[in-house]
């Protein structure tokens, strides 16, 4: 089976694939105090039933990057797939520094170019939003950042002395009418809203309208308030790319380590 790890900022998303079929996923706290002979004593514990045979990482904490790979190495006695810019994803990265393109922004445009449905963006609901643009000639030609969901929950709690930490959940009108209700509204519909307008300025820029992919772990929430609605709902959307990618590289035998080893 081959084991997709998407190393983000706030979980590690284990996925499994048996040939082409999902089978299930796995999630671990991004923990940067944990040492690497933990995270080896955790993959063996929830691996002890599969038959892993390959790897590939995609990751965005560098700080997880060597104690992830070699545990990996150690428990399962392979070399995983480390997914960079250098490194055939099925697209042409086209940006000013292409080093600073995160690897789960690179899976999901190899998702996309997988896909085969021309100019899309993807829009991926986590820690931060963001924004993978992928035009018609199947280049990745830039992306939007702006505050995750929660993050924006969390710096409104932090930054004021009265508004309470709330955890996200839905959004029931736009008028709040108290202190929740308000807050779900500015941070849920108000994303929406910048989704929506952020996603026509980019058709504008591009000269062609996009597909419109969400993903994430908020991707199915957020379709509710969206006025532009999504093409495609795929939570695992990022695994499939890490799969593609995989799969582009070990076919072809090619060096999928020349953007070095973690």
């Amino acid at each position: 089976m081959l084991l997709t790890v998407d190393i983000g900022n706030t979980n590690i998303t284990l996925g499994l694939f048996n040939n082409e079929k999902y089978e299930r996923e796995f999630r671990l706290a991004s923990d940067r105090n944990l040492e690497q002979p933990e995270y080896e004593n955790l993959l063996q514990s929830i691996f002890k039933d599969y038959n892993i045979d390959g790897c590939v990482i995609g990751s965005v904490v560098e700080e997880l990057d060597d104690r992830f790979y070699n545990s990996v190495k150690n428990v399962f006695k392979l070399e995983p797939i480390i997914v960079s810019d250098k490194i055939d994803c099925g697209v042409k990265i086209v940006a000013d520094n292409t080093d600073e393109v995160g690897a789960d922004r690179i899976a999901n445009a190899a998702a996309v170019a997988k896909m085969n449905i021309g100019a899309a963006i993807v829009v991926d609901f986590g820690t931060a939003t963001t924004f993978d643009i992928v035009n018609s000639r199947k280049e990745f030609c830039g992306g939007i950042i702006m505050p995750g969901l929660k993050t924006q929950l969390k710096s409104l709690y932090c930054a004021t002395s009265k508004l309470p930490e709330i955890e996200i959940d839905f959004s029931p009108c736009t008028l709040g009418k108290n202190t929740k209700d308000a807050i779900l509204a500015g941070v849920i519909r108000g994303s929406a809203c910048m989704v929506d307008g952020l996603v026509e300025q980019c058709e504008n820029e591009m000269g062609e309208r996009v597909a419109l992919i969400a993903t994430g772990g908020y991707s199915g929430l957020m379709a509710n308030y969206m006025k532009r609605k999504f093409d495609y709902v795929n939570p695992i959307l990022t695994l499939e790319g890490l799969k593609y990618i995989y799969d582009l590289n070990i076919v072809s035998n090619k060096n999928y380590f020349c953007g070095g080893t973690m």
